[in-house]
């Protein structure tokens, strides 16, 4: 895949991310973070409102954990 290819694909799941209930939001977190690191490692640089979006997905997947656990 060519950077332009991966920005759009990046692109492309912010907006699904930005619809999207809970569940699905953190189900697409690890393929999310995936094409953003393929973006940093062809050297291109990583949009700050992507790596926030990450970053707050990865977040919700922790406190996702957290909820589920017996007391």
């Amino acid at each position: 895949m060519t950077i332009d290819d991966l920005k759009l694909r990046a692109a492309n799941l912010e907006e699904q991310i930005s619809r999207a209930k809970a569940e699905t939001r953190i189900a697409l977190q690890p393929q999310f973070s995936s094409v953003l690191g393929k973006i940093a490692a062809e050297g291109a640089q990583v949009p700050g409102r992507l790596r926030r979006l990450d970053a707050m997905l990865v977040d919700e997947a922790i406190e996702a954990r957290f909820d589920n656990m017996p007391v």
